[in-house]
């Protein structure tokens, strides 16, 4: 796959290191996701958490909203370890984060980073108290935070006081922008208080999160000129299905092609019983299709039409991403490089040759009325027909052949 590194330039950010997993500075956009099994059955948590990161998912976040969650936490730790998982470990606190982290110091030694929510850490006088108690243990024992601002559990004060003081102005700003002002004027207020406490600025990372795409926008655009911390970038609730892809990818993407953001997640509602690493591989595809990263082969198919009546060439193309996907980890492992491959199946010829050229390997299928047979080409070149039932399989083969003959073996 083609790759853009001067299509984009990336805001300048300060490094945090996340248990190895460099997020800011120059390090690669993470991507991160989240479990939604209750974090106090250990085993259920573990398998979820494992899953993800086995889809790609470089951070993995758990809620620890309970003296029984923050027990198990050691204990997910330790069941990741019995499967090889080394992905590390965000807990997710709010209202009581302060007293779960002081009174389970396994916990708080366990998890990677902590993510503070200044919305809900305390009120009035406690606040200040709480949100130091977490700060001090991060420092007790070397953990990053993130501190993430959310418009639906915003400050209520800060943003009173600021809706008082826009309206003393000659010419008072919109209700909405007061808002987006708080969010961005909390995060930045936290991380000060933060940093008076020790914390540096490399073991800090920002998010302000939103639902709604215009919002996200601004609210970033506004806070990356202020800072120069390692942001995190997500809708707080993109919502279900195609809407909450649509939603993540129009919201990210503008921010993204501006430089911003070091580390995402697309945040969908799964369906009943829905696979939750749907999410991991829209953020990867996001990255992907946009040239910032490449985490997988991609294959380009066109849509069909009039001259692709039959469904072979769509059901060809599901089934070599589902194969390419499959193979993935094994040729991670042993093919350098491998990611960056490109393949294409297309249905009829009047696209097909020429985007199967364009594609490291593509095969172009035979559309209504025409030949029964599939060229197939190899970095430009045709080099071979393939006809009959096998067809599938035939190309599948010839994958991996080229896996084979042109991307190097990685060192044992």
């Amino acid at each position: 796959m083609s790759q853009f590194p001067s299509a984009v330039t990336r805001r300048r950010s300060v490094a945090v290191d996340v248990a190895g997993v460099a997020v800011g500075g120059d390090a690669p956009i993470v991507v991160q996701s989240m479990t939604n099994t209750d974090t106090a059955d250990v085993q259920a948590t573990a398998r979820q958490a494992a899953d993800l990161a086995r889809a790609g998912s470089e951070l993995v976040r758990i809620t620890v909203d309970r003296d029984e969650a923050a027990k198990a936490v050691p204990h997910i730790r330790d069941a990741l370890a019995r499967m090889g998982v080394t992905v590390p470990l965000v807990g997710d606190f709010h209202y009581i984060g302060h007293k779960l982290l002081t009174e389970n110091p396994a916990c708080a030694e366990a998890l990677d980073k902590y993510r503070i929510n200044p919305g809900n850490v305390g009120f009035r006088a406690k606040r200040d108290t709480q949100f130091s108690t977490m700060i001090d243990t991060a420092l007790k024992y070397g953990k990053p935070v993130r501190i993430g601002v959310n418009w639906g559990s915003l400050d209520q004060e800060l943003v009173v006081a600021l809706m008082d003081e826009n309206a003393r102005l000659d010419q008072p700003l919109e209700a909405a922008q007061v808002t987006r002002e708080a969010l961005v004027v909390s995060a930045l207020q936290s991380a000060e208080r933060a940093r008076e406490l020790g914390l540096g600025a490399d073991r800090i990372i920002l998010s302000c999160k939103v639902s709604d795409v215009q919002d996200l926008i601004a609210v970033y655009g506004d806070l990356a000129q202020r800072c120069d911390y390692a942001l995190h970038l997500g809708l707080t609730e993109a919502g279900m299905g195609s809407k909450g892809i649509v939603a993540s990818t129009a919201a990210m993407g503008v921010l993204l092609q501006r430089g911003v953001g070091d580390t995402i997640r697309v945040s969908l509602t799964p369906q009943p019983g829905g696979d939750r690493t749907e999410e991991v591989i829209v953020a990867q595809q996001i990255l992907q299709t946009m040239g910032l990263r490449a985490f997988t082969p991609l294959v380009t198919a066109c849509p069909g039409c009039g001259r692709t009546t039959s469904t072979y060439f769509q059901e060809l193309a599901g089934t070599i991403q589902d194969y390419v996907r499959a193979r993935m980890p094994e040729w991670k492992k042993t093919h350098e490089g491998v990611e960056t491959m490109n393949l294409a199946v297309m249905g009829c010829i009047v696209n097909g040759p020429g985007e199967s050229k364009h594609a490291n390997i593509g095969i172009s299928l035979p559309g209504t009325g025409e030949s029964p047979a599939a060229p197939v080409f190899i970095d430009g070149e045709k080099a071979v027909t393939l006809r009959g039932d096998t067809i599938a399989a035939d190309f599948q083969n010839l994958v991996e052949d080229y896996v084979a003959k042109t991307y190097p073996r990685r060192s044992a």
